[in-house]
This record gives structure tokens, sequence and C-alpha cells, in this order.
């Protein structure tokens, strides 16, 4: 029996070493799985590099959309205050003109008629006043009735206000009426453009007869060009006046211009959308057309986090992890995975809340996307 006891203890003692043993090699396996070695060939051919934590700000924006446009007063329709015909239009679109240059001429019989009505009254006018003096010095000597004075007087200031006004008129339409007063009778009008700017529409050719409630062409003074952005009401407290703007205009490039917060509209349109005036920086505005489509981002808060490139950054799930330069000797170097407790993301960098374990460490920052088959959670 005694026997018995010690062959059992004996099977006893060796399956509890053989367990053991097992265990030991699973701990091995696990931490070797966390690690990966790679040649000094291998890490200058595949251009890897190493980088280390850094500050880097964090914006919270607001994503909207726009145009790139110019204040009213810098954009100006050229018509005519009476219908004619196109008989000059020398300006194409993009064409760069300055304030008072020819832009079309129109030809009509009605130019004709206005002038000469402008004669005939004018003449009649010297008649008239005269005749209201003479009735007023008759009125005051008492040799003549008041009836007759104010007939005179009547008649004298409505063909002076009829004067008044066809003179305006011509003036409006670019006939000088001293010129006509002489006897110069023009068919043609000319039109000049009130702005500095350039040509964006042309809606006419010669020959097109054209009324006073069409358009000829529009000129566009682009000195101060800017944004107009639509942000939705749920967002619109958090924008204030100097605000940063980042923005580009998708269908041109990937290319991102700064602008900032000018001005933040004060009704809600049908859409539930507010306007917002974005000043674009100077040297930017020579880039843009009136009328891009734009893509913003208004940056209301910013903070800076410690933080690795995306780059550096393997993700597994909810997981985030990097790799470390664990050991570098023979030629060789050995990697190490930290798992990372992130924060923060945009486009290029991640925020590292347990930045300590990576402290004054060298971290694989390019490259690490060759190894990642190499590593298992």
């Amino acid at each position: 029996m005694k026997h018995l006891y010690i062959v059992l203890f004996s099977f006893a003692f060796l399956a509890c070493g053989h367990q053991e043993k097992n265990t030991t090699k699973k701990v091995e396996a696990a931490v070797n799985e966390s690690k990966i070695t790679i040649s000094k060939a291998q890490f200058e051919s595949e251009k890897m590099e190493f980088g280390e934590l850094s500050e880097q700000s964090f914006n919270t924006v607001i994503r909207t959309n726009g145009m790139i446009d110019v204040p009213p007063e810098n954009k100006f329709s050229v018509n005519t205050f009476i219908g004619g015909y196109v008989t000059k239009i020398p300006l194409l679109i993009g064409d760069k003109v300055t304030k008072g240059q020819l832009v079309a001429s129109l030809e009509s019989i009605e130019f004709v008629e206005i002038q000469q009505q402008y004669l005939e009254v004018a003449e009649q006018l010297i008649y008239l006043e005269n005749e209201y003096t003479r009735q007023k010095t008759l009125f005051d000597e008492q040799i003549t009735s008041q009836k007759n004075y104010l007939k005179a007087e009547s008649s004298y200031k409505s063909n002076l206000a009829t004067y008044n006004g066809l003179r305006q008129k011509l003036q409006m339409i670019n006939i000088n009426p001293n010129a006509v007063g002489r006897g110069e009778i023009t068919s043609t009008i000319n039109l000049y453009a009130p702005i500095n700017g350039y040509i964006t529409k042309v809606n006419v050719s010669n020959g097109t007869f054209i009324s006073s409630a069409n358009e000829l062409l529009e000129i566009v003074n682009t000195n101060h060009i800017h944004l107009e952005l639509s942000v939705f009401e749920k967002d619109i407290l958090k924008i204030k006046k100097e605000q940063k703007i980042l923005f580009k205009v998708p269908e041109a490039s990937d290319k991102v211009h700064d602008a900032a917060v000018y001005l933040v509209g004060t009704s809600v349109s049908n859409d539930r959308t507010i306007k917002v005036h974005g000043h674009i920086h100077e040297e930017e505005k020579t880039k843009f057309i009136t009328g891009m489509f734009v893509e913003a981002d208004i940056i209301c808060d910013s903070k800076k986090k410690i933080s690795l490139p995306k780059s550096a950054i393997i993700q597994n799930e909810d997981n985030y992890f990097a790799l470390v330069l664990k050991d570098k000797k023979d030629n060789k170097y050995q990697f190490k995975k930290v798992k990372l407790n992130v924060g923060l993301q945009d486009e290029n960098y991640v925020q590292v809340k347990n930045y300590a374990v990576l402290e004054n460490k060298k971290i694989l920052t390019k490259g690490i996307f060759m190894l990642l088959n190499s590593f298992s959670e």
C-alpha cells in the first residue's frame, strides 16, 4: 500500500510539472505576439522613419458651404432707360473695364423724338417766360387782370417742368442737352461703365433690340470678394466675428485657403440657415472668381493636445496601438506594440491620452502599415 501511494504521488508531481511548463510557453508566446524584428535593410528599403510625441491643435469646427461673392455695390448690371437696337458692343466676357469706358451703343427713333420735343419745349419756354414776365409787370401796375397773370404763370411753370424733365431724360441717356440746344440731334446713344471691374455677362450682340427691362451686360469689381456662407440655425450661436475659416473650392483644387468671419446674419431664411460673411485674406483674393462654390470649416474652438500622426497608429476595431523601438542590435530593429488611449482626432493627428507610456521613446511614424500583418490583437 505504501508503494502505491508513492507511485500516485509521483504521477501527480509529473502532471503538475508538465502543466506549469505549458503555461510558461503560452506566456512567452503572448509576449512574442506584441513584438516584431526587422533588419536594417528592410527598415531603409521601406523608407521607415521614427518620430516622437508632439503638441497639436485640435479644432472644433462647423462645416458649411457657400460661394465666392462681392458686395452689391461691386456688381453692376448695365441697361438702358429707353429701348433701342445695339449698334456696338466691343467687349467680351473677361475683359477688364474702367469707370467711364464705352461698353455699348444703341440706336432708336425714340432718341430723336425726345430731342425734338426738347427743342420745341425750349423754344416755347422762351416765349412763355417773356409773356409771364410781361403779365406780372402789368398785374403789378394793375393794368391787367389777375386771371391773365395767373394763366401766364401757369403756362410758363408747366412748360418749365416739361423742359426740365426732358433735359433730365436726355442726360440719363447720355445725350448732352446743350448740344441738342445747338441743333445737334443724334439717333445714337452710348452706354458707359459705371464702375471699374471685369465683364462677367454679355447678353446681346450687334443688331439686338434691347428694352429697358433687359440687361445688356454685367460688370463685377473683384477688389472686395468675400465668402457668403450658409450656417444652420442650430450652430449659429457658436459663430463669432474674427473666427478663422478654412475653405476650399472643391471643383478647382484641394488646396485650403484662409478667411475670417466678418459679419453674422440676423435673420433665418426659409431653409433654416443664416448667412455668414467671411473676409478672404488679401493675398488670396486674386485666385477666385465670383460664383465659385466653396466648402468651409469655421473654427469655433481650438485645443492643444499631445498627439501622434495617424500614420503612426494601428487601429484594430476599437483598439489603437503604436510601435516603439524596444531594441536595436546586429543591424536589426525590434519593435513593441503599445496600446493607446486616444481622444480627439482630425485629418492628420490623433490625441494620445496615455502619452506617458511613449515619452522619450522612438515611435515608428512611417512605414507602419507594412508591419500590420505581423501583429495580432
